[in-house]
Formats: C-alpha cells, sequence, structure tokens
C-alpha cells in the first residue's frame, strides 16, 4: 500500500532520441508507485528533431502521472533538466524532491524507496544517489570524489598503487551501507527541493559533462551533504544518448569536444584558472609517467585515442567564457538559452 506519509516526488527523465529506452524506463517506475505513493514523472524531450516527442506524447496521452515536455532545443543534459526544475519548483503544490534519471536506466524494485527513506531520515542531505549496474550484472562506478590536481595526475598515470602510497582515498567511491561521497552519478539523483531553491539549479555554462560535479560541489559548499545509496539500484545502459560507453571501450573512443571543454569549466569554475593549470600540468606529468612505466612493462597504454592534443586544444587554458557562471535560479523564468551556445 502506498505511504499516506510520503514526500510529494517528482522524477524527470530528459529524453535525447531514446524514445524506446524512456517507455522501458517508465514502465519499471509503476510498481514503485506502490510503495513510495503516487508520484509524477516529468518527460523532457531535448530538442530530439526525430519523432521522439510526438512518439512520447503519443504513447502517454491517457497517463495522470507522465507528462511529456517539448523543447525546441538540444541544450545539453543541465539545461533540459531546469527546465523541468524550473516549473516544478515554481508551482503552488511543489515537489519536496526531484529525481533526475536517466532515459536509458530501470529501477529495480525498492530502488527509489530506498532514496527517498534515507534522504528523509536526514535532514542536512541535498541529494542522494544509486548504485548503477551495468546491463552484465557488473557495478558501475556510482559515486566518487571531486577532481583535483593530484587526483588529475593519478588519472593520467594510471597507477593506483601511487594514490595507496600518498594516502589518497580512491576516486570511485565504494560502501556496502548508504554514507557520504563527494559527488554521486547524476544518471540517478533525488535531490532536495530546499537545496536546488538555496544553491541554484545546473549551470548551463554545460553541455554535457561535468555539469553534476559542479552543481554537487556548490551544494557541499553552502553545507549540504551527498549520500550514495548502494541499496538503490538502477540498471544502466550507459551512453544510449550521448554514443559513449563505458570501461575499456569508453577509453578506446576518442572522447568529444564538449568533455574537454565541461572538464576546463569544471576547474575554473570551482577553484579558479590557476587551479585549471595545475590540474593540466599534473594530468601530463602523470601521463608522461604512465606511458613511460607501460612501456618499460611492454604493456599498451590505455590513453584514449587523441586525449593529449585535445587538452591542449580544449581544456588546457581557461576560457573567458568559463569565468562567468550561468546558474539557473529555482525562480527565473523557464526558456533563457543555455550560456554553452554563446560562443
Amino acid at each position: 500500500m502506498a505511504d499516506p506519509t510520503a514526500p510529494s516526488l517528482a522524477i524527470v527523465i530528459v529524453n535525447y532520441r531514446t524514445a524506446d529506452y524512456v517507455i522501458s524506463c517508465v514502465d519499471s517506475l509503476v510498481s514503485e508507485r506502490e510503495r513510495v505513493g503516487p508520484f509524477e514523472v516529468l518527460v523532457v524531450d531535448g530538442g530530439s528533431g526525430d519523432g521522439s516527442a510526438e512518439t512520447l506524447t503519443n504513447h502517454f496521452a491517457d497517463s495522470n502521472w507522465v507528462t511529456v515536455l517539448p523543447l525546441e532545443l538540444n541544450g545539453g543534459f543541465g539545461w533540459a533538466n531546469n527546465q523541468a526544475m524550473l516549473r516544478l519548483l515554481q508551482r503552488p503544490d511543489a515537489p519536496d524532491y526531484i529525481h533526475l534519471l536517466n532515459p536509458d536506466t530501470v529501477v529495480e524494485p525498492g530502488a527509489i524507496k530506498a532514496l527517498l527513506d534515507v534522504i528523509r531520515a536526514n535532514p542536512r542531505l541535498g541529494g542522494v544517489g544509486s548504485r548503477l549496474i551495468e546491463p552484465d550484472g557488473a557495478f558501475a562506478g556510482s559515486a566518487f570524489s571531486f577532481p583535483t590536481p593530484m587526483r588529475e595526475f593519478l588519472r593520467g598515470c594510471g597507477l593506483p598503487k601511487i594514490g595507496a602510497l600518498l594516502g589518497m582515498t580512491p576516486a570511485v567511491v565504494e560502501r556496502g551501507d548508504p554514507g557520504p561521497a563527494d559527488w554521486i552519478t547524476g544518471a540517478s539523483v533525488i535531490f532536495r527541493s530546499a537545496a536546488l531553491r538555496q544553491t541554484g539549479l545546473f549551470d548551463d555554462g554545460f553541455f554535457l559533462y561535468f555539469e553534476e560535479v559542479e552543481l554537487m560541489h556548490r551544494m557541499r559548499r553552502a553545507g549540504w551533504d551527498l549520500w550514495y545509496v548502494p541499496q538503490s539500484r538502477i540498471v544502466h545502459i550507459g551512453g544510449a544518448a550521448t554514443g559513449m560507453t563505458s570501461g575499456v571501450q569508453e577509453a578506446r573512443k576518442p572522447l568529444p569536444v564538449f568533455h574537454f571543454e565541461s572538464r576546463r569549466r569544471y576547474f575554473v569554475r570551482t577553484g579558479g584558472p590557476a587551479t585549471l593549470v595545475v590540474a593540466n600540468l599534473a594530468w601530463l606529468v602523470g601521463r608522461l609517467l604512465g606511458v613511460g612505466v607501460q612501456l618499460v612493462r611492454g604493456k599498451r597504454t590505455d590513453l584514449a585515442p587523441r586525449e593529449i592534443p585535445m587538452t591542449f586544444q580544449h581544456s588546457f587554458w581557461p576560457s573567458g567564457r568559463d569565468k562567468s557562471a550561468s546558474v539557473t535560479r529555482w525562480d527565473e523564468p523557464p526558456g533563457r538559452a543555455p550560456a554553452w551556445t554563446d560562443k
């Protein structure tokens, strides 16, 4: 039976040419409404231009808990989510919690209840995130430590033993019980509306990648905590909308330009231009060290194709656009064009 004391919840799913995934994702939510009480789903179509908006609108036409919001612009992950959250937060009956959920996910039974139970019991939590499961059942990275220049050095060299010798915690957080992490994956995260009102929504200077890391960095600075809830399990078919896959496959594909631009913006926005330069020098030293060690060992490097030239071209030096924040306030009118379009 539904819990009559359950807080109000809205789930936002951003679609970009993945209508079939969205339908499967929503199907997996049906049983969750019996566990946590009625909630609504707002499906945002981010200017797909392939008929997705019409397909989804027709499919959910008779639903009393799923609404489709078509957008004309593919403004990126953060901007599209902002358009939904603005409408939700400005309503007289605004939800207490907003769950951002990727379209290429399937919610396992009890996953949403596990998140809600934790965030309801801890009033200083600004957000809680799920454990992501690969389609083959393997665990995917779901909770992390913030990127820093030293972590960029370790990422570059790809030698975990050096991090252990330096006493650094791993970049990927693993735990069996709910507990803190610097940031949690945006593929399945419930935000407290009060935290979003205080800190602002996504910075729409990001197109894709690092936008949730920057938002959670802001939340942490404002005094909110973020927790990882491994009991909330979400099957994630990574890269369905972006074309990027996970693990070794991703390392063997060239990363898109906007990945490097977003990385650059993250370091500038959270630490300033000098932090970006130091992080890049640390990464480059680590990269050269890692390549040298691998060559001595006779092993192939795991460097993504063209990563060094792409880093120098798109991520090494600060950009003037990155020096200005473009954080969306919860009470501003929807529709403002994202800052990343101001090339």
